[in-house]
């Protein structure tokens, strides 16, 4: 079914940089409106596509993983079809996309850089700017007769519903947290319940974006390898203790970047970093005590122990759905004036 609207200039294909021939595996086909040729893509996920979820969990490529912005159908959409806002973020996209397996509408893709539509929001790439500007150059209004979007809940902090309507004409509408509940959330009316407004980040969710804290901080690990060795040699000890401050240390890094967000619900505290130093304090001691530590390698430790699992626990606020930016940007100011000088006390007392 063809969709012709007159007086329409064309926007053409090479909006969609990337998408040779119309299309990666997950472009099926194209709609010809007013001239124009809008992808229509699957909901089915690919191995592929399952594949890039996993090489994302695992923090590779992340900025690199994204689709082109622009105007996207599902389905078989019509004018009257619904139309689903979201990031270019390419996990965000195609979570959407199969959510959206029994839906006939069409996707809205804003540039967001590359970032999902919560970090986006608060970052202010999921805006009201951008918003607008994507509408006005895929023509939207022309497209579809009804003038209204659906917008994830997440995305509300960067986006001014009222500031769209009175713009463009655009009614905003903020459909639940998660795509799964988009099918219930049209068929009760396009409205929201309180169970459909619950945000929740159980274990199992935790667990599956720890390596995106844990990878990037490994990457720094050979670097205080090569210092502890360094040490080592200079002052003639034994090459086991250079291998002993090296697994102290990365006992430290998982313990910030893996067993703080497992155990975030139930360690004492608001603040990240605070739950960070907690169990870095913790782990610290139990350290020592396991390594017959004396007193003043024990002080060392948790200096730089709790330092280094305080840092890794606040850098998970940029993964955790617990926090907010303004609350982010009030823990930094705190924590970091406190964190630098603790960890260069730690090195010195290292040395000396």
């Amino acid at each position: 079914m063809e969709i012709e609207f007159k007086e329409r200039n064309p926007v053409h294909l090479e909006h969609y940089t990337g998408l040779p021939s119309l299309g990666a595996a997950w472009i099926v086909s194209a709609r010809k409106v007013g001239g124009e040729q809008i992808p229509i893509v699957t909901s089915g996920l690919s191995l592929r596509d399952r594949l890039g979820f996993l090489k994302i969990r695992l923090g590779i490529g992340r900025n690199r993983y994204t689709v082109p912005p622009g105007l996207y159908g599902i389905g078989d959409p019509d004018s009257r079809s619904p139309v689903f806002v979201t990031a270019n973020y390419k996990m965000s996209f195609d979570i959407l996309r199969h959510d959206l397996k029994s839906v006939h509408g069409w996707i809205l893709v804003l540039d967001t850089r590359g970032i999902n539509v919560w970090c986006a929001a608060g970052k202010g790439t999921f805006s009201t700017e951008e918003l607008i500007r994507r509408i006005n150059l895929t023509r939207l209004s022309q497209i579809v007769s009804h003038h209204e979007l659906i917008l994830p809940q997440l995305g509300a902090v960067g986006v001014a519903a009222h500031e769209v309507k009175k713009r463009i004409g655009f009614k905003v509408n903020y459909g639940p947290v998660y795509s799964r509940n988009i099918q219930a959330y049209l068929e009760n009316g396009r409205k929201v319940t309180s169970e459909m407004r619950r945000i929740r980040f159980p274990l199992r969710e935790r667990f599956a974006v720890t390596p995106l804290e844990l990878f990037p901080a490994l990457k720094y690990f050979p670097f205080f390898i090569l210092f502890f060795l360094l040490k080592t040699l200079l002052l003639d000890e034994p090459l086991i203790l250079c291998l002993q401050d090296s697994l102290g240390l990365l006992g430290a890094v998982l313990t910030g970047s893996v067993l703080v967000p497992l155990l975030l619900p139930i360690i004492p505290g608001r603040a990240f970093s605070v739950k960070g130093a907690l169990l870095g304090l913790v782990y610290s001691l139990l350290w020592s005590f396991s390594t017959a530590q004396s007193l003043t390698n024990t002080i060392t430790n948790c200096l730089i122990y709790t330092s280094v699992s305080s840092y890794l626990a606040l850098n998970f606020t940029g993964t955790s759905t617990f926090t907010n930016m303004s609350g982010v940007y009030k823990e930094m100011k705190v924590s970091l004036p406190l964190m630098i000088p603790s960890l260069m006390s730690g090195l010195i007392l290292y040395w000396f």
